[in-house]
């Protein structure tokens, strides 16, 4: 498979959310940008022009006047940014980890994780700046605006920093209750961050967990209730179950897996959102986000 390195108006448009028609006034009364064309004329954009496409695009939604930024040079466009980058951190990071993306550069995405972890806790750096940004690349790649590599390529470097942090929270543990969480992802279900941010905040929190990870069949979960009391398992419900509804995975754990012994469920994910309004069994408690979860942490700390 070949990695993206051109990409049409729309592609530019998708993914600095500047209308395609913005784009041809500003490259015609400012040649902004130096596109190439087709056989057929059709404008295609190298990397280089989708970067200052960017950085042109984060100056101009910050106040500066398209006139004033079309006259920069790119040297001077980067000092700017750096001005801004003090009260504006978390978007100028987005940018750079986008970059990053499309470069394949793990050292620039490490260097400015590590900058904004001299000023943010992990979890700011989570949700302000990871979040929005894993929320914009899934759109991209649905989009087909950029390939599966790079979606892949910043997913595993986002998913590194989280178990960095997991580790650190496993030698920092101190136990708050004896209640433990089991984590998991159902059968065929891989995406795995969010299930792993949940580790880390229930860790930090104070209580033990057994993180099992992507793809777990229903059955399997027997085992962990042979040998610990006072479960409550966590799943992120994100793509899957599939061949059945939410709703009859969730009425079967309630009679495979906890009919068998005392547990519950807390169950996450955008699948979930569908259930809010549907009676569910009494093992199993909906939590709408992460903010939510860490909520229902502190809450338990005290029970």
């Amino acid at each position: 498979m070949s990695v993206k390195t051109q990409f049409s108006i729309k592609d530019l448009e998708n993914l600095s959310n500047v209308k395609a028609h913005t784009i041809r006034i500003w490259e015609k009364r400012y040649n902004l940008l130096t596109p190439s064309r087709t056989d057929t004329n059709i404008r295609t954009y190298n990397l280089e022009n989708l970067k200052k496409l960017l950085n042109v695009t984060f100056l101009y939604n910050n106040g500066f006047k398209i006139s004033k930024i079309a006259q920069l040079s790119n040297l001077q466009l980067q000092e700017l940014i750096q001005k801004e980058a003090v009260e504006r951190e978390g978007e100028i990071a987005q940018k750079v980890f986008k970059m990053a993306m499309f470069d394949f550069d793990y050292l620039r995405f490490n260097t400015t994780f590590h900058q904004l972890a001299e000023t943010k806790s992990f979890r700011e750096i989570f949700f302000d700046v990871f979040l929005p940004l894993l929320s914009d690349i899934g759109l991209l790649w649905q989009s087909g605006s950029i390939d599966p590599a790079h979606e892949r390529f910043i997913s595993e470097l986002i998913k590194q920093k989280v178990i960095l942090q997991i580790e650190t929270a496993q030698q920092e543990f101190q136990q708050k209750n004896d209640r433990i969480f089991a984590l998991y992802l159902p059968y065929q279900e891989i995406h795995e961050i969010g299930l792993l941010y949940c580790n880390f905040e229930i860790l930090s929190a104070g209580f033990k967990t057994i993180y099992l990870g992507n793809n777990i069949p229903m059955d399997s979960l027997h085992y962990v209730l042979k040998h610990h009391e006072n479960v409550t398992f966590l799943s992120y419900f994100t793509v899957e179950p599939q061949l059945q509804s939410l709703q009859d995975y969730l009425h079967t754990f309630d009679t495979e897996v906890c009919g068998h012994k005392s547990c519950s469920l807390w169950a996450m994910g955008n699948k979930t959102r569908e259930m809010e309004s549907i009676k569910l069994p009494k093992c199993v408690r909906l939590i709408p986000n992460l903010n939510t979860l860490i909520d229902a942490l502190e809450t338990l700390k005290f029970s």
